[in-house]
């Protein structure tokens, strides 16, 4: 444990990315982090004002390559390189450095799940039964005894926080979940993609990863806990003209007896203490404007006109609560720094 006068000596991998760019703009204002190292692959040895001129203000380190890295100077690591890269680089740090992850390769429990869904066996699974996952307000126990938290992915964070309690509650019913998802286009990273660029996303809606996204089983690994059964959602995730931020709609089926004012009045209670965790009053509905740029989530519920049925709504900054802020958010309690460290900004409007 450290106090906040205490600097933690942190290392960001893959500080290139858009996640590392929000890790270095929340970590600037920590007061007790101290950025030693950076890293970044095709980028090594070029000053960070140029990667992120909007950083230029920050007397941060010029990027190495991670072969060169000392670790002996180091406290704390955050890993943001992609997908499939994580895995080794975690495995060959020093067994004492407490380390978050923010891609998606510790997430999933089952070495023969990740297998499936990412076409690749694991190569680490000695860490991967290490991992804690990081969903901070539902975990938190679990977090701060943990050296390795893999960071939940944007959209499994914004669905969870709301359907987790309810589950937990047995307010609603684990089957016949739907997940309808919009993200703006920095989920999909900053590398350089047809798919991203100006005119095939400006002006339009698209669906992707229809039937089969890769947040599936990490969704459907932490429902089944709380549910205690395996439960399977119909999860579709859509890109949306807007550079980040995130809005989840969720169809429930209700218990027997049970209202959508129990659902909201439950996770009223439920995060009523919780400094990033907003329950709106009925009527309102969440809207990624009102999050934008912090480590917020809003949730709102309403009834709907079928039978025993409800609409769940959340919002949450992409890149911020879905990623480096909500790994910012687990460093606090894996160190025993106040958890709102770094993270009190509120949103940004309009």
């Amino acid at each position: 444990m450290v106090n906040s006068t205490t600097k933690v000596r942190i290392g960001i991998l893959g500080a290139s990315g858009y996640t590392g760019a929000e890790l270095l703009r929340l970590l600037a204002r920590h007061p007790a982090a101290e950025i030693r190292t950076l890293t970044a692959e095709r980028q090594a040895g070029r000053p960070m004002a140029e990667i992120f001129p909007h950083l230029r203000s920050l007397n941060l380190p010029t990027p190495i390559k991670i072969e060169d890295v000392h670790w002996d100077g180091l406290d704390f690591v955050f890993c943001a390189l992609p997908h499939g890269t994580t895995q080794e680089v975690i495995a060959s740090l020093p067994h004492g450095l407490k380390v978050v992850d923010l891609s998606a390769d510790f997430r999933l429990a089952d070495p023969a799940v990740y297998a499936e869904w990412y076409g690749h066996e694991h190569r680490a699974q000695a860490l991967q039964h290490e991992a804690v996952y990081g969903l901070t307000e539902l975990n938190r126990g679990g977090v701060r005894k943990a050296r390795l938290v893999a960071n939940p992915g944007c959209y499994p964070t914004a669905a969870l926080l709301p359907l987790l309690p309810l589950l937990l509650d047995g307010l609603i019913e684990p089957g016949g979940i739907i997940i309808d998802a919009l993200s703006g286009v920095s989920g999909a990273g900053r590398d350089a993609k047809q798919q991203n660029l100006f005119c095939e996303v400006g002006e339009g809606c698209s669906a992707y990863g229809v039937g089969r996204h890769r947040h599936m089983p990490e969704l459907e690994q932490e429902l089944r806990l709380a549910a205690g059964r395996p439960v399977v959602i119909s999860f579709t995730p859509h890109l949306i003209p807007m550079s980040r931020g995130e809005l989840v709609t969720t169809y429930v089926t209700l218990s027997d007896e049970t209202t959508a004012d129990d659902l909201r009045a439950a996770l009223a209670q439920r995060y009523d203490a919780e400094p990033f965790v907003h329950v709106v009053p009925a009527g309102v509905a969440p809207a990624t404007q009102h999050v934008r740029g912090s480590n917020s989530c809003m949730i709102g519920v309403f009834p709907d006109r079928r039978p025993r049925s409800a609409i769940v709504i959340s919002s949450i900054d992409n890149l911020v609560k879905g990623a480096s802020g909500q790994a910012i958010q687990n460093m606090n309690v894996m160190l025993g720094l106040i958890e709102t460290l770094g993270l009190e900004q509120a949103p940004l409007f309009p």
